[in-house]
């Protein structure tokens, strides 16, 4: 049984940190004056991350995967810290379509888009050789799309370790950890902040820690309460991959991990004395159980960013990314 989690969890962080050092390699090979010049238009102030971010995680359907895109970013010198905490807050707001389109799993596109990725890559080396060399803007727009195809490669590689990691949550809960978090969960609101954090920690995904929730708040198991806590330690328990992700990585890069971590821990302790006051809000918007944590996470981002988007304007983030 132990084999059966350590196994995953260490083949898919193998997998994982390659994907992230593939693409790091790769954005950086690929920059140049348009994409920088974009990416500070982009991240120019910490609204504008912030919205552009929340558009790129509702698309995507996974903070995690912007958080990481975000990091990989920082470390090819291509967003400042300002920039970087815009972008952070936005991934907390755009995460929250993920649990109206639950059934979406961007995990199952982590091979097609990997294997997509070596065949136009490989088509486009045999069309590079071909090419006289003569024509020096053609080859090089053909060698930077390489670049592109080897950063998809690197992310694929990305949600694939975490899609191997998280293939853990079977094993767990034929041990008992499952329902030992929810018995506690339901006794005190703490531990179903602990419980949310803990789980998506393990399992590397706070969508399916929330789903869980919901599904056993509809059938009656669960208090709706006790829900709502457990989304707020999910917004913990998710940076976990990011700081796993900023192993290695240059000081900008461990810095969008540690922001990230910062910011949605202080907004879990902003809003535990306030999670019957959020329950009971959300519940008013609500049909149904689930539907009610799942508006409970929608509100409980959107307010915790707004209110962390002032800090974002501090001098403090420019002195730091100027050094």
């Amino acid at each position: 049984m132990l084999s059966s989690l350590w196994f995953p969890v260490t083949y898919g962080l193998v997998v994982f940190l390659l994907g992230m050092k593939l693409m790091e390699a790769s954005l950086q090979r690929f920059a140049g004056p348009k994409l920088h010049e974009w990416l500070n238009k982009a991240t120019s102030t910490p609204l504008k991350g912030m919205i552009t971010s929340t558009g790129l995680t509702a698309l995507l359907q996974s903070s995690t995967a912007v958080t990481v895109l975000t990091i990989g970013f920082a470390n090819a010198g291509l967003l400042n810290y300002a920039g970087t905490l815009g972008i952070i807050l936005g991934t907390n707001i755009g995460t929250t379509l993920t649990t109206e389109l639950i059934s979406l799993q961007i995990g199952q596109i982590a091979m097609p888009l990997f294997i997509l990725s070596i065949l136009v890559w490989t088509a486009l080396v045999i069309l590079y050789e071909r090419i006289p060399s003569s024509l020096i803007k053609l080859r090089n727009r053909l060698e930077k799309t390489q670049f592109i195809c080897f950063a998809f490669a690197g992310f694929s590689l990305i949600l694939l370790g975490i899609r191997i990691m998280q293939s853990i949550g079977p094993p767990l809960q034929q041990l008992g950890v499952f329902q030992w978090f929810i018995e506690h969960a339901s006794q005190s609101i703490l531990w179903g902040i602990l419980a949310g954090a803990a789980l998506t920690a393990l399992i590397h995904s706070s969508a399916a820690v929330i789903a869980m929730a919901m599904s056993l708040a509809v059938s009656g198991v669960m208090p709706p309460t006790v829900g709502v806590a457990i989304v707020i330690g999910s917004n913990v328990g998710t940076c976990v991959t990011a700081l796993m992700a900023a192993v290695g990585s240059t000081q900008a890069g461990r810095f969008v991990a540690w922001a990230h971590l910062g910011l949605n821990i202080s907004g879990a302790i902003l809003f535990a004395p306030f999670i019957s006051t959020l329950a009971a809000v959300s519940g008013l918007l609500a049909t149904d159980p689930g539907s009610q944590i799942a508006h409970s996470q929608t509100i409980f981002n959107i307010v915790c960013s707004l209110l962390a988007l002032p800090l974002c304007y501090l001098p403090v983030w420019r002195k730091e990314s100027s050094a």
